[in-house]
């Protein structure tokens, strides 16, 4: 009887430290997991980015503002520094998160604006900084490519891009008309004339982590 409880406890015992070399070496390979991803200090994709525009209506060119409320980082976008993680970096902007804060006008836009572009799901680009004010977008529309020179200021955790961007570069004549025609009324001023114009004003800021 002693010898079978005596080799009952040897079992346990052996059981138990098999158990807690199993565990430490779990803990040790998710501890080496860790230590092999590394996380830039800058990273686009946790910063908070707002893309916002301007488009203008009517001879007065009255502004009419709104946002994309989402912006994928396709490439890049990290560094050691604010300025480092925006060179160079590479986006696509998806058509659908346009907002104005009138549906009306969202499903407008969506439909008779980019809907009559070639290839205009998503709009995409490369951001490059040329100098310490200066820079140049890359952007893809209507399966046009072509380049949109912005400034640009960095304070610390805040960038902040202004362009502005006139669509006859990228073959928007017809969207233009386009969004014109459906929207005549409403982009009639005090002279009676519809006009919606060519020029639309760019603004991002993006305030890293």
């Amino acid at each position: 009887m002693k010898k079978l409880l005596f080799i009952a406890l040897l079992s346990l015992i052996s059981f138990q430290l098999t158990s807690c070399k199993t565990e430490k070496k779990s803990e040790d390979n998710k501890e080496n997991v860790k230590k092999q991803v590394k996380v830039a200090p800058y990273s686009l994709k946790t910063a908070q980015n707002t893309i916002g525009w301007t488009a203008y209506k009517t001879t007065d060119k009255v502004g009419v503002n709104g946002e994309f409320k989402k912006v994928n980082i396709t490439n890049n976008g990290e560094g050691n520094t604010a300025k480092e993680a925006i060179n160079n970096v590479e986006f696509s902007i998806p058509v659908s998160s346009l907002f104005t804060n009138l549906s009306d006008r969202d499903y407008k836009l969506k439909k008779f604006f980019f809907g009559v572009m070639d290839n205009t799901k998503l709009l995409s680009g490369k951001i490059t900084l040329t100098d310490d004010k200066t820079g140049i977008a890359t952007i893809t529309m209507n399966s046009v490519t072509a380049e949109l020179p912005f400034t640009y200021t960095l304070v610390e955790k805040k960038f902040q891009l202004n362009a502005t961007m006139n669509l006859d570069n990228w073959n928007g004549q017809k969207a233009v008309e386009s969004i014109n025609d459906v929207c005549k009324e409403l982009h009639k001023g005090a002279d009676g004339i519809s006009k919606t114009w060519s020029e639309v004003a760019i603004n991002i800021h993006t305030t890293f982590k």
